[in-house]
């Protein structure tokens, strides 16, 4: 019996509680940040700093949060209807599930920020190369979209690609023309 996809329940219950990490840690960030300077983990290294966030990566786009939140449902959406198509193929799909689970909580969970609070609470922050205040949500985007790219360009084929959407490949017409051969062969 062949392997199958994960099930759907627990793709949504992975991008859940991803969405649930997220979430918490800004809650955390907000109660213990916010009112003073931020703590140096590693001093010069790695600090947890409070930044109220309204625009995009380095602040851009400050002023579009319609903008944004569109974006945000363009991949959420598209995201949990392509997990679920996911979830009846089988186990060669996993990696392709978890990234897109990863990229639709990241999406999600900065969605959420956006709507609520109307900016996004971001915390973690490399000092030493002074990269921009980032949160869990922008790692699960950065870690689904980096997945993504790797497994669509050197994973996955054109018939995976069929068989995503729903069309027969080559190899499923060979392969119920054996088993049409196999079940005449058995009547004999």
């Amino acid at each position: 019996m062949k392997q199958k996809a994960y099930p759907f329940s627990v793709m949504l219950a992975m991008t859940a509680l991803l969405i649930t990490v997220d979430q918490v840690s800004k809650c955390l960030a907000q109660a213990f940040l916010s009112e003073n300077d931020g703590i140096a983990l590693l001093p010069g290294v790695f600090h947890l700093q409070y930044l109220e966030n309204r625009g995009a990566a380095f602040g851009i786009l400050g002023h579009m949060q319609w903008l944004f939140i569109l974006f945000a449902l363009a991949i959420s959406i598209p995201g949990i209807v392509l997990l679920k198509r996911l979830s009846r193929m089988s186990a060669h799909y996993r990696l392709l599930q978890l990234a897109v689970s990863l990229l639709t909580a990241g999406a999600l969970g900065n969605l959420i920020d956006r709507l609520f609070r109307h900016y996004v609470i971001d915390f973690l922050y490399f000092k030493l190369i002074d990269f921009p205040i980032f949160n869990v949500a922008d790692i699960c985007v950065c870690l689904g979209c980096g997945a993504l790219v790797l497994l669509l360009l050197f994973f996955y084929n054109d018939e995976d690609y069929d068989r995503i959407r729903g069309r027969k490949t080559h190899s499923d017409w060979l392969e119920e023309i054996r088993d049409t051969i196999e079940k005449e062969k058995g009547k004999k």
